[in-house]
């Protein structure tokens, strides 16, 4: 038995700040100022300046895309196209494999202001099958040897440049869906294992992810489920399989469906496909795509619905909000649950009429504050395609809350590097004053609101007698630091079921072994 003394943040119903926190064999017993007197041998854990909150949630994810692109080539930081192409030539000189991953490529990011071509690749990738993929997921650029490879299909497809190498929508799903064949599955367990330990290392306990990129008969799906089940530190996953085919999540027994690729409504602003209700500031770039009709959404959303799964869909722009909030609508009205937990993903341009659906349908939100200053994106680059009045409607997370709607947040890593504290900071310090939300709220989103999420919140997401120990050992207190150093905290120690973080790197066998005979949900 473990007593925690000093600063607890519960984000209870109360936002209240403790004293005390008692903890024994991974459960909450106790919460409070007063220790009562059947506590007092306990052992007593001084927290000191530091402070113990819930530990983060992250809401939306591709688990499998951030665990293969964490074991290869993080190319985000890079100032210039000439260091992409280096640091592409010494990864594919010391790496014996044939296909190569590197992820993170802006144009807003180096000095030329362009994505990095087919030739560059070419010229340093040592005749290798090479992928950049683009920052936000949703294209990429190919080396000719791939290209070659693909081209046979490729070229039948939307989105298809040659010329450059870049491939988007269709064309990039389709280099994707390669990419992801081309992987064994006990490389993709030990990269899910080390995935596991760095978001682990970010005060990260649980994760909700979206699965279904182009594996064979949705492997990577079966995969996580069962890797979900073999962890023993007390880690939590929960699998969204990304499919319009409600059976991909009822033959498997998961409860939810949805998440982006196959269940996305629209593209991105990085590609000027986010899907709008008025065209871009340069008219020739169009409205952007729409990828499916009102009455195939409405289909899927109402058997999904029937079925009493939970459903989660994508959407950029208003006009794909506005047709996720409309199919939503529909399918609780051809069957109204009481407690659906339906969420629209991403969120970032909504309408007032999608919004007020929303509000009326307890429709939740999973949102990334991490998009807003982003690197990868600036402001000034959503100005010039949307204009600023559009621009400044962006990620309105204050309005969310004013509306009353479960708002959580989540990286969709690995767009974004998944670190709750930068989810915090950015949503109180929001570029618009207008949507700058308290640092209560905010964590609120980052901890018990994704547990709401998945319904996970009676066991987990704040820290409340009888609840599972799963806690994070902060540095600071962030109701007390001032809100424009909130980056500056730091994440001490993860404790999950009361016991603090183990590594979730253990022997393939062992991991398949205790995935197929564990109870864990997933």
């Amino acid at each position: 038995m473990k007593c925690y003394k000093g600063t607890v943040l519960s984000v209870d119903s109360n936002d209240g700040v403790y004293e005390f926190l008692v903890e024994d064999k991974g459960a909450i017993l106790f919460v409070g100022n007063e220790l009562p007197s059947e506590y007092a041998s306990a052992e007593i854990v001084g927290l000191g300046n530091k402070v113990l909150a819930p530990a983060f949630v992250d809401t939306h994810q591709h688990f499998a895309s951030l665990s293969t692109f964490n074991a290869g080539l993080n190319v985000m930081e890079a100032e210039s196209n000439e260091e992409i192409a280096r640091m592409i030539g010494e990864f594919a000189a010391k790496t014996k494999a044939k296909t190569l991953i590197a992820f993170g490529a802006s144009p807003h990011s180096v000095k030329e202001g362009r994505l990095i071509n087919r030739k560059e690749i070419d010229a340093v990738c040592c005749g290798k099958e090479v992928m950049v993929v683009k920052y936000d997921g949703h294209a990429c650029i190919v080396s000719s040897p791939l290209l070659k490879k693909l081209d046979k299909k490729l070229s039948k497809l939307r989105g298809y440049h040659p010329d450059t190498g870049e491939m988007n929508q269709e064309a990039f799903f389709a280099c994707s869906d390669y990419i992801s064949g081309s992987l064994s599955i006990p490389d993709l367990f030990r990269n899910m294992q080390n995935a596991t330990d760095y978001l682990a290392s970010k005060g990260i306990g649980s994760i909700h992810t979206v699965s279904g990129v182009g594996f064979i008969a949705n492997l990577d799906i079966t995969i996580e489920k069962l890797f979900a089940r073999s962890l023993r530190n007390g880690f939590q996953i929960r699998v969204f399989p990304q499919a319009l085919d409600t059976k991909v999540a009822t033959s498997r027994r998961i409860p939810r469906i949805g998440g982006c690729f196959e269940c996305a409504l629209d593209g991105c602003f990085g590609s000027r496909d986010a899907a709008l209700n008025e065209t871009y500031a340069d008219p020739e770039d169009g409205n952007g795509i729409l990828y499916y009709s009102d009455e195939k959404v409405i289909e899927f959303c109402c058997k999904a619905n029937r079925l009493g799964l939970q459903i989660e869909l994508h959407a950029i722009g208003d006009k794909a909000f506005d047709q996720a909030a409309r199919a939503l609508k529909a399918a609780l009205d051809d069957y109204p649950r009481k407690d659906h937990r339906h969420g629209i993903i991403h969120d970032c341009l909504p309408t007032e009429e999608g919004i007020a659906i929303c509000r009326e349908y307890g429709i939740q939100m999973p949102v990334q504050s991490a998009f807003i200053g982003w690197k990868q994106e600036p402001d000034s680059y959503l100005e010039e395609i949307l204009g600023a009045q559009r621009a400044s409607r962006l990620n309105p997370i204050k309005t969310f809350a004013d509306n009353g709607i479960v708002v959580s947040f989540g990286s969709d890593a690995p767009c974004t590097d998944p670190d709750p504290i930068q989810w915090i900071h950015k949503a109180v310090n929001h570029s618009n004053p207008d949507e700058r939300i308290n640092v209560r709220q905010a964590l609120r989103m980052a901890t018990y609101n994704g547990a709401y999420t998945t319904f996970d919140e009676k066991e987990r997401g704040s820290l409340e007698a009888g609840k599972v120990a799963d806690m994070v050992i902060l540095s600071d207190n962030p109701y007390t630091v001032d809100s424009t150093r909130l980056a500056d905290i730091k994440v001490e120690q993860l404790i999950l079921s009361g016991s603090p973080y183990q590594s979730a790197v253990t022997p393939l066998a062992k991991c398949i072994w205790n995935g197929i005979f564990s109870k864990n949900r997933y």
